[in-house]
């Protein structure tokens, strides 16, 4: 990885949540497009984008980008995976809870990552072998060694909606176990709260890549795990991912399992 990446990547992530804040009291008037059902985008959105990939293909021109709303450009096995706004039916509504990703992959793994919250003004970043930090303060997974008093997160699988029965049987076992479950609409946050101890763990199918690169690292980085629903590490192919240490995440695995279908 190229010396001085974390810097750029961060000041990408702080030009684009710039571009967010700047937009929020004009969301009214503001185009929006329902790629899929349920699944929304504005000018907002492209605009961050555009910010963002100005960036990185000034300082990394050799570099691929995937990028969720232009996709695909380049060929390299450095890959940039970006969500410019992360939780934008939050931002469409006024909701407070939306962020910026930005991760730099290797040979399809997350080696740099940078998830940044620009109501709060917090920035989560990690680089692989360096550990996690928010605003420069050193992340840590909570330590909770089994699901009674978690505190979890979620998101519905709005795209996938077939999926929602076993979902909802997942959580319900969840729930039986564990204090409570949010569900706050930014995937990138809920996997950097995890990270920060915020979440003891998270539970989501039906994401992309860029819901979940820069994330994962974080919680790699903060010393916790990522896991496929059938324990495996499949979740940047599959869309489905359980993240929290070690313990918790184990007896979430176990508790979902009953729940998990033959086309999962």
């Amino acid at each position: 990885m190229q010396n001085g990446a974390i810097n750029i990547a961060i000041k990408a992530a702080r030009a684009a949540g710039q571009v967010i804040t700047r937009s929020l009291p004009k969301r009214d008037s503001l185009q929006v497009i329902e790629k899929a059902q349920n699944d929304f985008a504005t000018d907002v959105d492209r605009l961050a984008e555009v910010t963002i990939l100005r960036e990185l293909k000034r300082a990394f021109p050799t570099h691929a980008f995937l990028a969720e709303e232009s996709g695909q450009t380049g060929k390299s096995r450095y890959v940039w995976v970006i969500d410019p706004l992360d939780g934008t039916s939050n931002f469409i509504r006024g909701f407070p809870h939306f962020s910026v990703s930005i991760a730099l992959c290797y040979d399809g793994e997350p080696v740099l990552g940078v998830v940044f919250d620009p109501m709060r003004d917090e920035l989560f970043s990690a680089e692989r072998g360096r550990g996690a930090v928010l605003n420069d303060r050193k992340l840590r997974v909570g330590k909770r060694n089994s699901l009674d008093g978690c505190l979890l997160t979620t998101g519905f699988p709005f795209r996938e909606k077939r999926h929602m029965d076993a979902h909802m049987g997942m959580t319900k076992s969840l729930m039986a176990q564990a204090e409570d479950i949010r569900r706050t609409g930014s995937a990138a946050l809920d996997l950097a709260y995890v990270a920060c101890g915020r979440f003891d763990g998270y539970y989501e199918l039906g994401l992309k890549p860029w819901d979940m690169a820069a994330g994962v690292l974080l919680v790699r980085e903060a010393g916790g795990r990522c896991w496929d629903y059938r324990g495996g590490d499949r979740f940047m192919d599959q869309g489905h991912i359980i993240a929290g240490n070690l313990k918790v995440g184990e007896e979430m695995l176990k508790a979902i399992e009953p729940h998990i279908t033959i086309n999962m």
